[in-house]
Parts: C-alpha cells; structure tokens; sequence
C-alpha cells in the first residue's frame, strides 16, 4: 500500500472520529447552555428542564404543546389548535421572561413562494391567537419557513399532515 491511500485512510478515521461525540459542543449546541447561552435556574443541562417542572421549556413542549395543525391550503385554527394555543398562552403570561417565534410550515406540496406565504399566515395565525389571549405582541416573532423544514419527507396525506403546522419556539429574554 503507497502513502496516498493510506493518507487518505488516515484522514477519513480522523474526520470520523471527529463525528463522534454529539456533546463536543456543550449542552445544547454550540453556544454551550443550550437556551441561546442565556441559562436559567431550573434548566438543565439539555435546556429544556424537567418536563414536571411547570416552569420548564420540556414542560411546556411536552405537556401544553408546542405546536398546532392544519388542513389543506388552510390558515384556519381548529378547535384542537385553538386549545393548544389557550394553554401556551397562558403558560406565556406567567413565565413572562420568554419570548416566542412562531415558526409557520407548509407540506412539500406546491411551488416554494405559495408555501412560504401558506407559512407565514399560519404562523400570523398562531400569533394573533396568542396576542388576543393577553400575549404582548412584542413578545412574538413569526418566520415562515414553507417546506424547506419538513418533520418527515414522504408522499402520503398522514405524513404531509404532520408538515402542515406552526411551531412555538421559547427563547429566553422577553423582557416585557
């Protein structure tokens, strides 16, 4: 065997091993404590807390939902989403130190500018639910993100449903 083969060998071990280790980052990625590097009291290492902690963000995820659903073409909030949506927001009045980016998303079906729009007013939809339920509206953010960040790639209507959503994402530091 020539150098070069083994070189080559040698470094694609290295860049492997350089794979390996899911925490090299820290908790929570690379700002280290998860959370955008805020920290909080009760967050552990993962960032999202303990999910019976009414407090935490696994709480919040876990037990009130963090995201809501949508039919075909539609921007319109169910009853369910309307409900999920009552729980986030009075989970958001009381822990008033986050803030909020509803993230919009559409199924892959569609061109990418008509999914982009479809996301964003889900997640207008999402919003104003929020700001009608007592949420300072400083406090939320919308981004669409269309059907570039599906939760599964496939082809059938169960799984397309599960694309079709607007998504709350906590951050740390509302200040409101």
């Amino acid at each position: 065997m020539s150098y070069l083969p083994k070189a080559i060998l040698l470094i694609a071990v290295l860049g492997l091993a350089a794979c390996n280790n899911p925490d090299r980052f820290g908790a929570g990625g690379a700002g280290g404590d998860g959370m955008n590097g805020a920290g909080a009291g009760g967050i552990d290492s993962s960032g999202l807390g303990d999910a019976s902690d009414p407090r935490s963000v696994a709480y919040f995820q876990q037990t009130l939902g963090d995201r809501v659903f949508f039919a075909v073409d539609q921007n319109t909030l169910s009853d369910e989403a309307r409900a999920t949506l009552t729980g986030q927001a009075q989970w958001l009045n009381t822990n008033t130190d986050y803030a909020v980016i509803v993230e919009g998303h559409a199924d892959e079906q569609g061109t990418r500018q008509y999914n982009l729009a479809l996301g964003a007013r889900r997640a207008s939809a999402a919003q104003n639910f929020l700001v009608s339920q007592g949420v300072a509206a400083s406090r939320i953010r919308t981004v669409s993100y269309g059907k570039e960040r599906p939760v599964e790639v496939c082809s059938t209507e169960d799984c397309y449903s599960r694309n079709r959503r607007a998504v709350t994402v906590l951050s740390l530091g509302a200040g409101s």
